[in-house]
């Protein structure tokens, strides 16, 4: 099990000691500073289930300055969308587990980690 994490985040720090006392066994991924590559994050969207819009954060200055509200959400613009979650992290929506099952939550809320907690 991985968790990418931005440590600034409280619902980072939430899912970890989540982690921490149910005893799960996991790597952490900074990933503002371990930044996944285009290709990365297409698999971690794989397992999620998700497009890149699901998991962008649109609310960053990054994003506004990008008029990322305004982009096409559709097949043709997923490159697009990819290409800016990997130029910019910091849009990438947190924090995300990737389970031992293959599969993958954004883990917002207690239950999402619980969830993610039961797939492994």
């Amino acid at each position: 099990m991985e968790i990418w994490i931005n440590p600034a985040c409280s619902k980072c720090r939430s899912a970890i000691d989540l982690l921490d006392e149910d005893g799960a066994a996991y790597t952490v991924r900074r990933y503002l500073e371990d930044v996944p590559s285009e290709d990365e994050i297409r698999a971690v969207l794989g397992r999620l289930g998700l497009e890149p819009w699901d998991i962008a954060r649109t609310q960053e200055a990054v994003a506004k300055e990008l008029g990322l509200k305004e982009w096409a959400r559709d097949e043709g613009s997923r490159d697009r969308w990819v290409a800016a979650l990997a130029k910019h992290p910091k849009l990438i929506q947190r924090p995300i587990i990737t389970a031992d099952d293959g599969t993958a939550v954004v883990a917002r809320t207690d239950e999402a980690v619980r969830d993610a907690l039961g797939r492994s």
